[in-house]
């Protein structure tokens, strides 16, 4: 499945940005994905998560009641909506599919997932 991230900008802290990711080539309602983010000098680390039917979510702490991922399995794409940006979410943002056979399943581990986009560069201004 190929995945191509967009949405990334600069943004001021306290407003917000939505990434999407859209993928082609396979059955994307067969696939669980997920945001990473990956910031200078620091590990790539798993943002939000969500189970192929959209039935199971996941958040880092950081982001909890400020990042909601979603899916529309009708046109291949989920979502990460971002609200409150703060300085600290300053990162490259990836998206991340993961083949599942349990439609509730959310994939937490960055080794577990088969394909990659490009990723989407993030800056928020204090």
């Amino acid at each position: 499945v190929q995945l191509q991230a967009s949405g990334g900008g600069l943004v001021q802290a306290g407003g917000s940005l939505r990434l999407s990711c859209a993928a082609s080539g396979r059955t994307f309602s067969s696939y669980a994905m997920g945001w990473f983010r990956q910031a200078p000098g620091k590990e790539r680390e798993l943002v939000a998560a969500i189970s192929s039917s959209g039935a199971g979510t996941y958040y880092t702490d950081s982001v909890k009641g400020r990042f909601t991922i979603s899916r529309d399995n009708a046109k291949s794409t989920v979502y990460l909506q971002m609200n409150n940006l703060k300085p600290e979410d300053t990162a490259v943002y990836y998206c991340a599919a993961a083949r599942v056979w349990n439609t509730i399943m959310v994939i937490t581990t960055l080794g577990s997932y088969d394909y990659w986009g490009q990723g989407t560069l993030v800056t928020v201004s204090s």
